[in-house]
């Protein structure tokens, strides 16, 4: 079920009334509510991947406590690769296999080993690598007494499940999620308000900007060789505004959504073509996978690597990024993305320069001011991030040298097609964005706003027009494949 779709206009309105107002007077009904709920999203897309979902959360469920429960190392030991194996085994098998199988027959081919292809025709549950990350960090958690694990299988059900942050994040630690699961929730008019606005303005980076973004990008990405440079450069740039609109949007929704139900996930981005190197920007987006990455992939390799100084840094972050373009993708374009990201932390870590937020975390960080030099240490980076995108979105990896061959080898002409309509939006998303950087999001207006109500209002009146009037075809999200 997606988001922008006539079924989730129905089936949000229903949720919600059942839950505050049928459903209230106890807890446990509420989360089977939800459970039930967020069953129903999930399986709208394809029922049989249910079972998989059931698998994990049911697996990892008494994992957790038999790890808690069991003080011999090897045991817990046991247990957590247990957990790790299972969850990893469906990931590799269903997101993997034929990348890996393919790649195989390809070394050996190109030594002269024939071998004949093989493939399995498997499909890609959604959000799989989503929630498996989820319950993955629940074991990980827990084996390292950071965690006491719940006895609520519900409420562990649920916070696997839950229909939000389901198929494409954020990805919510239990230490976050999952107390909010266990305690009594009340409802929230400021919270639900936020959250509405929230939705509101994910849905315009949606359907306005992603979705109008969409043919343009792909009609240039399909035909990249008969296309001049300027086409290509305008068309990258094009993509980065579409996947930043449509994933962001995706996390706004979501977001927002589960505010109306008394919830509250952590952010997952910050404004990030606002960073002015790539350490920055990676702490500005997809900040639940970024720290996730953080936490259960580079600090171990970085505490193996110390030895090494900076060299085990760089080489525990290089690895650290590859295995993110692995996640993102089955594919050597990803791997590749991955790989440059890493190599752009190079001066980061060999310089001592270290860059604070120009914007206000949730956490209270203190706001330092802009000033004029940051523009151009943005806008390389920026175009920085625009080169990596160029193997993000290009069917292959000859593809994408393909691109850049023409880019770099051709002098810059006027693009054909622009897109004028689509650049209006994006310079009237990235301009509210811009005064809204101290808040979590673009329609974030607290008590101490200087926006008048009526202004609020013509805002938000304004947006739904534009949506009513200008929405793109409806495009599936981007992130739903990873």
């Amino acid at each position: 079920m997606l988001f922008n779709s006539f079924e989730f206009f129905i089936f949000l309105p229903i949720v919600f009334a059942l839950y505050w107002f049928v459903l209230n007077k106890k807890l446990s009904i509420q989360n089977v509510l939800l459970l039930v709920a967020s069953y129903v999203f999930y399986g709208w897309w394809d029922v049989r991947f249910l079972s998989l979902i059931m698998l994990s959360t049911i697996l990892d469920y008494f994992v957790g406590l038999k790890i808690h429960n069991t003080e011999e190392p090897k045991k817990r030991k046991y247990w957590l690769w247990l957990s790790m194996g299972f969850n990893l085994g469906l990931l590799g098998f269903f997101k993997y296999f034929n990348f890996f199988v393919d790649s195989w027959i390809t070394a050996f081919n190109s030594i002269g080993v024939e071998m004949d292809p093989f493939s399995l025709n498997i499909i890609l549950p959604v959000g799989i690598s989503f929630y498996t990350f989820q319950t993955m960090s629940y074991s990980l958690d827990i084996h390292k007494r950071k965690l006491v694990p719940t006895k609520n299988f519900v409420a562990f059900a649920t916070f696997v499940a839950f229909f939000p942050q389901l198929v494409a994040g954020p990805i919510e630690r239990a230490s976050n999620l999952l107390p909010q699961f266990l305690k009594r929730r009340k409802f929230d008019n400021k919270l639900a308000k936020d959250g509405l606005r929230q939705m509101l303005w994910g849905l315009f980076k949606k359907v306005i900007i992603a979705d109008n973004c969409a043919p343009y990008v792909n009609d240039i990405f399909a035909d990249y060789s008969t296309q001049s440079s300027g086409t290509l450069i305008l068309g990258v740039i094009v993509f980065a505004f579409q996947i930043y609109a449509d994933f962001s949007g995706y996390t706004d929704i979501a977001i927002g959504t589960a505010r109306l139900f008394g919830f509250d996930f952590k952010r997952n981005f910050n404004f990030p073509y606002f960073s002015r190197n790539i350490s920055e920007f990676w702490k500005r987006w997809h900040i639940s996978l970024s720290s996730w990455l953080n936490d259960y992939v580079f600090t171990p390799l970085a505490i193996n690597f110390r030895n090494y100084k900076k060299q085990g840094i760089f080489a525990a972050l290089f690895l650290t990024f590859l295995i993110s373009g692995l996640w993102h993708g089955a594919g050597w374009t990803f791997i590749i993305w991955g790989g440059l990201h890493g190599l752009y932390y190079i001066p980061v870590i060999f310089s001592k320069k270290r860059f604070t937020s120009i914007s206000t975390n949730k956490g209270g960080s203190k706001k330092q001011e802009f000033v004029i030099s940051d523009v151009p240490k943005m806008i390389l980076t920026f175009l920085m991030v625009c080169l990596t995108y160029i193997f993000f979105r290009a069917a292959s990896v000859a593809d994408a040298l393909g691109y850049i061959k023409i880019i770099f080898t051709e002098l810059p002409s006027w693009p054909s097609g622009v897109p004028y309509k689509s650049i209006l939006f994006i310079i009237v998303l990235m301009t509210a964005e811009w005064f809204q950087r101290g808040k979590e999001h673009g329609l974030q207006f607290n008590e101490d706003t200087k926006v008048p109500v009526y202004l609020r209002w013509i805002i938000y009146i304004s947006l739904v027009l534009l949506i009513l009037i200008f929405s793109g075809e409806q495009q599936q999200f981007i992130y739903f494949q990873f």
